[in-house]
């Protein structure tokens, strides 16, 4: 899975200390990590790691061994079952002391995954804890646990519940996320093979704007690379807006003007910018402009 991962084509890739690893493995864990970081190309996509949790014995270890070991290529470090932005705070500080001793010149970013009842009642405070935190993540199945739903896999639709269970939860965490300028990204979908309903589910966090999704499997980044990508029409479709608006406020002078059927104003120029950035991030072009 290691030599996998860098080939992928996934925007990040984070390498696991917590629930993939079974308690006896934690501690040699670690230097398969650390030669992970600093022996392969990971080319272009953000390097994290997941810590253990603060309420093992593990983490403090983990948190000193990783980032003093590993070459500047780490990235960040992904919190999970954050309760409190206490957590954050002591991770960050944490950092700091390794960062001044080692004399490392990059910042290890901080990512936060919500999984508990207590962390979603606290995500305000999470989300705005560090200058560090650049991600909040939704962990549906611990989440699921913590709140003691009848399911025995999370992540996926409940088709027995008129609606979507996790609705709130969604929207809770992305206000959140974006009133303190994070991204945000839900977590797994467990039934791998199941890719229908993976798109059905991914499409739902896609709807309400979250940034991306866990991808368990290489065909699932396909999928997520689709789903939260812009089309080509819709890229084309926002630069055309942009081109109208700049062409209405400037050489028309008018704050509002209609494009085709609809109005289009400011609101209209704030939502095609985000669809023009994520396709170039996509590497998307504008298609050839032709005159009808």
């Amino acid at each position: 899975m290691l030599g996998k991962a860098p080939t992928l084509g996934a925007d990040m890739v984070f390498l696991d200390l917590e629930d993939s690893v079974a308690p006896l493995e934690k501690e040699s864990a670690r230097d398969n990590v650390v030669k992970a970081i600093n022996d392969s190309d990971w080319g272009d996509s953000v390097l994290c790691v997941r810590v253990n949790a603060w309420d093992t014995k593990w983490t403090y270890r983990d948190v000193i061994h990783i980032v003093e070991n590993s070459s500047e290529r780490l990235d960040e470090l992904m919190l999970p079952k954050v309760q409190s932005a206490a957590e954050i705070v002591a991770l960050d500080m944490l950092l700091t002391q390794i960062e001044e001793t080692m004399g490392r010149e990059a910042t290890v970013g901080i990512e936060a995954q919500i999984e508990t009842t207590r962390g979603l009642i606290n995500v305000e405070e999470i989300c705005a804890a560090s200058p560090r935190l650049e991600t909040i993540i939704f962990g549906p199945a611990d989440f699921a646990a913590s709140m003691e739903m009848p399911v025995l896999t999370g992540g996926v639709q409940i088709d027995e519940y008129p609606g979507d269970h996790f609705h709130y939860v969604f929207s809770k965490i992305l206000m959140a996320g974006r009133a303190n300028g994070l991204q945000v990204i839900d977590g797994p979908f467990l039934k791998i093979k199941d890719l229908d309903a993976f798109y059905d589910y991914a499409s739902r966090t896609h709807t309400l704007g979250y940034d991306g999704k866990w991808a368990l499997h290489p065909t699932q980044v396909e999928a997520c690379n689709k789903v939260y990508s812009p089309t080509q029409e819709q890229f084309d479709r926002a630069h055309d807006i942009l081109e109208a608006y700049e062409h209405a406020t400037g050489t028309e002078r008018r704050g509002a003007v209609m494009f085709g059927d609809e109005m289009i104003d400011e609101a209209s120029r704030k939502m095609a910018i985000k669809f023009v950035s994520r396709g170039e991030r996509a590497g998307l072009e504008r298609s050839p402009v032709t005159d009808d």
